[in-house]
C-alpha cells in the first residue's frame, strides 16, 4: 500500500519574536507610571508627539525589560569579578544604543527611556549622549567636500567615538563627550559634557549600529555597537519619514530658523512652496540616501525594533530572541 508523501510546510525563521501593540502593552504588569503629562511635554522633540498612553503601552514594558537585563548584567559582572579574584572596581555601565532615520523620533525615545530608567532602584544614574557631537566640524566637512553627506559614516570622527565608548565601558571617570549645536549646525569648540560612571548610558545616533570597515592586514577594528549591551532601532516607512521631516522643517522655519545665529536662517523667509521644495530636496539628496545606504541595512542588528505608524504611534515591537 502506497503512503502519501508527507506534507511539506514552509517555515519562516526569524531571530525576532514579534508583538502587536496590545500584546506588548500587557507585559507592563504592575510597573507604575512615574512621568506626568508635563514631563512628557518637556521630553518630546519638535513634531514628535508622545502621549501618556504611548508611554504606558510601549515604554513602561520596555523599561521593565531593560531593568531586568541591567540587573542580570550587573550580577554577572560581580560574579565574574569574584571568579577572577579581581579587585572590586565598582560597576560597569550598561550601554543602550538607539538607531534610526532622521526625523523618526530617536531623541524623544531616548529622553523618555532616560527618565523612566532613572526611576528604577538599581539604575538611578542614567546619562544620554548623542553622536552629533562626534561629527567632524563644518570646516573639515567643507574642506573634504562632505557637507552634503553630513550624517553619513564618513562625516564622523570614528576614532573619537570608539575612544569615548571604550573609556566609558572601562569605567573611567569623567569621560568627555563633545557638544553639538543644532542652532549653528556645528560642533561647539572646546565644550564638552562629562560622563562619570553612570549605571546606564544611552547612546543615540542614526548610524550607531553600522559595522566598521574591515581593518587592513588583519588589524582589529572595533564597531560602535561592540560596546552596546542592548540596542533599539526605530522604524517607519519612507513615506512617513519624509512627511515628518518636511513637517519639522516647515515648523522650524517659523521658530529656530528665525534666530540670527541659525545656520538655516536663509530658509526662514522662503515661501511655503519654496520651503517645502527645499525640504524635499534635502531629504532626497541626503537623508533618504543615507537611510537606504547606511541606516536601514543595520536594522537586523538591533536587539529591539519599534515600528511606527504614520501618526508616530508604535504599532509593532520585535524583540530579538535570546
Amino acid at each position: 500500500m502506497n503512503e502519501s508523501a508527507p506534507e511539506i510546510r514552509e517555515v519562516t525563521l526569524s531571530p525576532y519574536r514579534r508583538f502587536t501593540r496590545a500584546e506588548w502593552a500587557r507585559l507592563r504588569a504592575d510597573t507604575p507610571l512615574t512621568l506626568t503629562v508635563d514631563d512628557l511635554t518637556r521630553l518630546q522633540s519638535i513634531n514628535d508627539p508622545i502621549s501618556v498612553e504611548e508611554v504606558i503601552a510601549i515604554y513602561l514594558p520596555l523599561s521593565r525589560l531593560l531593568a531586568l537585563y541591567v540587573a542580570a548584567t550587573q550580577g554577572l559582572f560581580k560574579a565574574t569579578q569574584r571568579f577572577l579574584g579581581a579587585e572590586d572596581t565598582g560597576k560597569m555601565p550598561y550601554i543602550i544604543g538607539i538607531a534610526g532615520s532622521v526625523a523618526v523620533g530617536k531623541s524623544t525615545t531616548a529622553r523618555v527611556l532616560q527618565a523612566l530608567l532613572s526611576r528604577w532602584p538599581n539604575t538611578p544614574k542614567v546619562d544620554l549622549v548623542t553622536t552629533d557631537g562626534f561629527l567632524l566640524p563644518n570646516a573639515v566637512l567643507e574642506r573634504e567636500g562632505l557637507m552634503d553627506k553630513k550624517g553619513f559614516p564618513e562625516s564622523y570622527d570614528q576614532h573619537a567615538l570608539i575612544r569615548f565608548l571604550w573609556q566609558v565601558k572601562a569605567g573611567e571617570r569623567n569621560v568627555k563627550a563633545p557638544v553639538y549645536s543644532h542652532l549653528t549646525y556645528d560642533v561647539v569648540p572646546d565644550e564638552y559634557i562629562a560622563v562619570d560612571r553612570p549605571d546606564i548610558l544611552i547612546f543615540e545616533g542614526i548610524n550607531v549600529l553600522l559595522p566598521s570597515r574591515p581593518g587592513k592586514g588583519g588589524k582589529d577594528v572595533s564597531f560602535v555597537s561592540d560596546f552596546f549591551d542592548f540596542s533599539i532601532y526605530l522604524d517607519a516607512t519612507e513615506e512617513a519619514l519624509q512627511r515628518w521631516y518636511v513637517s519639522r522643517f516647515m515648523r522650524l522655519r517659523q521658530t529656530a530658523f528665525r534666530d540670527p545665529r541659525s545656520y538655516f536662517r536663509k530658509y526662514a523667509d522662503l515661501s511655503d512652496q519654496d520651503a517645502e521644495e527645499t525640504a524635499l530636496g534635502i531629504w532626497t539628496r541626503t537623508n533618504l540616501r543615507n537611510l537606504n545606504e547606511n541606516i536601514l541595512p543595520t536594522r537586523p542588528r538591533a536587539s529591539l525594533v519599534l515600528t511606527k505608524g504614520i501618526t508616530h504611534r508604535i504599532e509593532e515591537v520585535a524583540l530579538r530572541k535570546l
